[in-house]
């Protein structure tokens, strides 16, 4: 979806009528009659009125030959379909330069809104729009690039994924990311360090370092890689390492252990060689889209740990979930909400989504309110999935100050999503007529 081994992509944002002199008709025969001087003074006078109104209009159609942005809107008016498109960016390109912001945004706006088919042009807005924090139209212009190169748009979809990934909308950005990766038979190493962004967003850090090291095999100049798995050293982590050694009861628990390699590495949870490869092969399962094959071998790994190994049993509940095998998921998010939740917040979030499914909206709640706490201000998203189950449960109050403190972190943030006002007219009203 984004960036081709690169970071966002910039933008390439990328007459007049002649006034034409007023002709004076010859006098065709001399006339004898004299004109009375006030007379004579007002035909002199309008001369001279005439004479400076055509300079005036020459200095104007000079100046506008000169002005790049109004050369550019003459030839924005007189062009079509790309052409048109491509000006239009030129054009927006000019206005940033201008510092006329608004102006340019409203013409990156334009552009969007096209039905042309041009999706480099539409990719580039969306880039353009991204970097203005214009998240929304960003999104609506990379989809459309995407939508119509129909396949294998991969910098877009890369982009794509990074937006929602800083919208906190985590699952849209996961299936971006890895349609972006699929689409480079995982040899794309700037999706797999934005898919590792999100994973550790939400506390994922071993499939985090996974695809920063993923990155790096691909390309070993990838600074931002290296620079990630290296601020894992100061933080308080798992990463799922083999041993040689057959682990110890407490390992096998999943409890947490120093790894042996210094004191700034992060901490590690420790699998003998085969459950390791059990794991690698479910995750690789799972990126090819086989969620049956990866059901088995999470499955078969937790046999040999007891049942239990906090990182199998999560990433389990998500295959589990794709095949909406909804039961068996939630009892494995439950162990690892009710055992390692502070460290896989995460498992809050997924929790709640299943008790909606599933219609227990009290508890969806409960679990909706504990991914807020848990991600804090990383991810107000989460406040739109409390305000949506509580106005299910009638409880539009709740239901509105949960959408208000999500609009105010927004805002803080520079964001005003364009729903907001008919949202919260349309609960406002619901508190002020309940049902």
């Amino acid at each position: 979806m984004f960036l081709m081994n690169s970071t966002l992509v910039s933008l390439a944002l990328v007459g007049a009528t002649l006034f034409s002199p007023i002709s004076l008709t010859a006098q065709t025969k001399p006339t004898t009659e004299k004109i009375p001087s006030t007379q004579v003074q007002s035909v002199k006078e309008t001369k001279s009125a005439e004479e400076t109104d055509a300079a005036g209009n020459q200095k104007e159609t000079q100046e506008r030959k000169t002005d790049p942005l109004t050369v550019l809107r003459d030839q924005i008016n007189a062009a079509t379909g790309a052409e048109r498109i491509r000006l239009e960016l030129k054009l927006a390109d000019e206005l940033l330069a201008a510092g006329k912001t608004s102006d340019a945004i409203a013409e990156l706006h334009s552009v969007t809104s096209s039905d042309v088919f041009d999706p480099p042009s539409f990719y580039n807005a969306g880039n353009s729009l991204a970097r203005l924090g214009d998240n929304e139209a960003a999104i609506e212009a990379y989809k459309k690039a995407i939508d119509q190169r129909k396949e294998g748009y991969s910098r877009a979809l890369n982009n794509l994924g990074v937006v929602l990934l800083r919208l906190g909308r985590w699952d849209e950005s996961y299936e971006t990311l890895l349609s972006a990766l699929k689409w480079e038979h995982f040899r794309y190493p700037e999706a797999s360090y934005n898919l590792g962004r999100l994973y550790a967003a939400r506390g994922q850090n071993d499939l985090a370092v996974r695809e920063w090291r993923r990155a790096l095999a691909i390309d070993p100049n990838h600074a931002a890689a290296a620079a990630a798995i290296a601020r894992l050293g100061s933080e308080e982590v798992a990463i799922v390492q083999p041993s040689r050694v057959a682990s110890t009861s407490a390992e096998s628990s999943g409890t947490l252990k120093p790894a042996n390699i210094s004191e700034r590495a992060p901490r590690t949870l420790i699998l003998d060689p085969i459950s390791f490869d059990l794991l690698q092969r479910a995750r690789t399962f799972t990126e090819k889209g086989n969620a049956e094959a990866s059901v088995d071998s999470y499955e078969r790994l937790l046999s040999r740990k007891g049942g239990y190994f906090p990182v199998a049993n999560l990433e389990l509940s998500f295959a589990l979930f794709s095949l909406k095998r909804y039961d068996e998921a939630l009892s494995n998010l439950e162990l690892v909400a009710n055992r390692d939740g502070s460290r896989y917040p995460i498992s809050y979030f997924h929790l709640a989504r299943v008790y909606e499914l599933k219609g227990d909206l009290k508890r969806a709640e409960t679990y909706f309110t504990q991914s807020v706490s848990a991600f804090g201000t990383k991810n107000s998203q989460f406040l739109l999935d409390v305000s949506r189950v509580r106005e299910k449960q009638g409880d539009f109050k709740g239901a509105l100050e949960a959408l208000e403190r999500y609009l105010t972190l927004m805002q803080q943030q520079g964001q005003a999503p364009s729903w907001s006002d008919e949202r919260l007219t349309a609960l406002r009203h619901k508190v002020a007529k309940p049902e």
